[in-house]
C-alpha cells in the first residue's frame, strides 16, 4: 500500500513548530547542525553555588548589530567652519545645528575638526576618557575599490549592494564576493574554542535570536532573552513544578520511535540547558551599575551578567550578538522643527546610553580590559537628504568601546564629504577605504587569532593592505 505523504509533512510542521515554541531557548539556529549543542547541556545538579570570579586570560567580543544601515553621517560632523557650511548645505534638513554638536579631540588630526551627534553624551564621555575609537568608512568589499574601479567595473564588488539583507550577510560573514555558509563571528569560535574548559554551553551567546553572524561549522550559536533562558511556558519555576517535573521525566523516558526518541533527546536536553543557565545566572553577583530599560539596555545587562559567570561555565572566550531595529530611516529620521529630536536621536540616545552602562559594569566586575564591544550595521546611508530621511548607502563609521581600545582617536580614513567628490558613487554612498575584513581581523587578533590562523576565519584578508588597524592594544 503506497505510502502517503501526509504524515512525513505533518512531522516536520510538527517538529519544526513544537521545538521553536517549546524550547525557544536555544533559537534552534538556522540548521540542524546547530541543534547539536541541545544535547550537550550537563545536568543541573552539577551548577556551581556561587559563580566565579573571571579568569585572567578571560576575552569576550560583543557585536552590536545597528539593523537596517545608521546614518553615520550625522554620528560624526565635521565642525570646522567649513567642513560644517558644507556639510549642512549637503544634508539640507538632515543637517544637525552646530551648537548642539559634542566636540571631539581624536589625538590623530586630518585637518579637520569632528564632533558626535548631541545624544551621544556618553560616548563623547568614553571616548574622550580613552575607552571608546571611532572606525571611519568602513564596510564590505571584495577588494579594495576606486571610484574609476567602481565606474568601470574592474574589480568585483559585493554582492547585491544596497540590498539589506546581502549586506547584512556581508557584514555578518565577512564575504562579500560569494555566498557564504558561515559568519565571521562563528568561524572564530570554531577557532578559538579550546581555550574554553567545557562545552556546557556555547561560547557563542546571541541576545538578539538567531543571526548570521555566529552561525559556524562547529560551535552553534545559544540564543537567550534578556531575562533569562527561555523555558517552557506555563510549567516552569513557580508557574507550575509539578507540571514542569512531570515533563521532564516523559523527555527522559526511553522511546521506541526514532522521531520520538530525537523529539524527547531535543526538548529534553534543551530544558536541561535552560535550568543549568537560569541557575547559574541567579548565582551572579548582583551589579551596582544601573542599566537603561530599553532594548539594548537589557541585552547588554545579560551579557554583563553572562560575563560575571563565564568562570563557572568554564569560559575563557566568548562572542556575545546583539542587535536593535529602526536604522532604515528613509522617512522621520529628524523632527523638522528640532532637529535634534527625532527616531534618529532616540536610537542613539539608547545606543550610548547602553554602551556606557556596559562599559562601567566591566569595569565593576574587573573585566574593562577584557570585553571589547563594537558597533556593525548593513551600511551607511546617503550624504543627500531624500526630503524626509535617507536612503541606502555604502560605507560607514562605527564605535569601539572597552579597556583595551587605544581610545581618543579616528581610525582609518574619513572620507571627502562632497557629493561628486572621489569618494563618492552618488549622493554621498562613500567607498569604504576600510573593509570589514580589516574591521574584524583587528578584532579577531585581540582576541587570540595568530597573523597564520586569519584566513581560517577571515578568507578574504589577503586582499587588503593591513589586517591590524590598531585600534586596539
Amino acid at each position: 500500500m503506497p505510502r502517503s505523504p501526509v504524515p512525513d509533512l505533518s512531522r516536520r510542521r510538527f517538529i519544526g513548530q513544537a521545538c521553536c515554541a517549546a524550547v525557544g531557548a536555544t533559537g534552534f539556529l538556522s540548521s540542524l547542525a546547530s541543534l547539536r549543542l541541545i544535547g550537550a547541556a550537563a545536568s543541573p545538579g552539577n551548577v556551581p553555588v556561587n559563580a566565579a570570579a573571571t579568569a585572567s586570560d578571560y576575552k569576550a567580543l560583543v557585536c552590536l548589530f545597528l539593523q537596517g544601515g545608521n546614518d553615520a553621517n550625522n554620528l560624526i560632523v565635521p565642525a570646522d567652519a567649513a567642513g560644517y557650511a558644507a556639510y549642512a548645505s549637503a544634508r539640507s534638513n538632515l543637517a544637525l545645528p552646530l551648537t548642539g554638536l559634542l566636540p571631539i579631540a581624536p589625538r590623530t588630526s586630518d585637518g579637520r575638526s569632528w564632533a558626535l551627534h548631541p545624544a551621544l553624551a556618553e560616548v563623547q564621555g568614553l571616548f574622550g576618557a580613552g575607552h571608546a575609537a571611532v572606525l571611519a568608512n568602513v564596510g564590505s568589499l571584495a577588494y579594495p575599490t576606486t571610484l574609476a574601479q567602481y565606474n568601470t567595473g574592474s574589480v568585483p564588488l559585493p554582492r547585491q549592494l544596497f540590498s539589506h539583507s546581502d549586506q547584512q550577510v556581508q557584514w555578518q560573514s565577512s564575504v562579500a564576493d560569494q555566498p557564504s555558509v558561515t559568519g565571521w563571528g562563528g568561524r572564530l569560535a570554531d577557532l578559538v574554542n579550546a581555550f574554553n574548559t567545557s562545552n556546557q554551553v556555547s561560547m557563542s551567546i546571541s541576545l538578539a535570536g538567531t543571526n548570521f553572524f555566529q552561525v559556524g561549522a562547529h560551535v552553534s550559536q545559544y540564543a537567550i532573552s534578556s531575562s533569562g533562558a527561555v523555558t517552557f511556558a506555563g510549567t516552569t519555576g513557580g508557574n507550575n513544578p509539578l507540571r514542569y517535573t512531570a515533563q521532564k521525566d516523559l523527555f527522559a523516558q526511553a522511546q521506541p520511535e526514532l522521531f520520538n526518541a530525537a523529539f524527547a533527546g531535543l526538548s529534553g536536553g534543551a530544558i536541561a540547558n535552560s535550568d543549568l543557565v537560569n541557575n547559574l545566572l541567579a548565582t551572579a553577583p548582583t551589579l551596582a551599575t544601573t542599566f537603561p530599560n530599553t532594548t539594548l539596555g537589557n541585552q547588554l545587562k545579560m551579557a554583563a551578567r553572562l560575563i560575571s559567570t563565564s568562570a563557572a561555565f568554564g569560559l575563557k572566550r566568548q562572542v556575545f550578538f546583539c542587535q536593535v531595529g529602526g536604522y532604515d530611516l528613509h522617512a522621520a529620521q529628524v523632527n523638522t522643527a528640532d532637529p535634534l529630536t527625532g527616531a534618529h536621536a532616540t536610537l542613539f540616545t539608547q545606543l550610548s546610553q547602553a554602551l556606557s552602562a556596559f562599559y562601567n559594569a566591566t569595569v565593576e566586575l574587573g573585566v574593562a580590559n577584557q570585553v571589547t564591544a563594537f558597533t556593525s550595521s548593513d551600511f551607511g546611508r546617503t550624504y543627500s537628504s531624500n526630503g524626509d530621511g535617507s536612503d541606502h548607502g555604502w560605507g560607514s563609521h562605527h564605535l569601539v568601546v572597552g579597556g583595551a581600545v587605544r581610545g581618543t582617536d579616528i581610525y582609518g580614513r574619513m572620507p571627502v564629504l562632497t557629493i561628486g567628490g572621489p569618494e563618492d558613487t552618488g549622493r554621498g554612498r562613500w567607498i569604504p577605504s576600510t573593509s570589514v575584513d580589516q574591521y574584524a581581523a583587528t578584532l579577531a587578533t585581540w582576541f587570540g587569532v595568530s597573523a597564520t590562523d586569519l584566513p581560517t576565519v577571515l578568507p578574504n584578508i589577503g586582499r587588503f593592505p593591513a589586517s591590524n588597524l590598531g585600534f586596539l592594544g
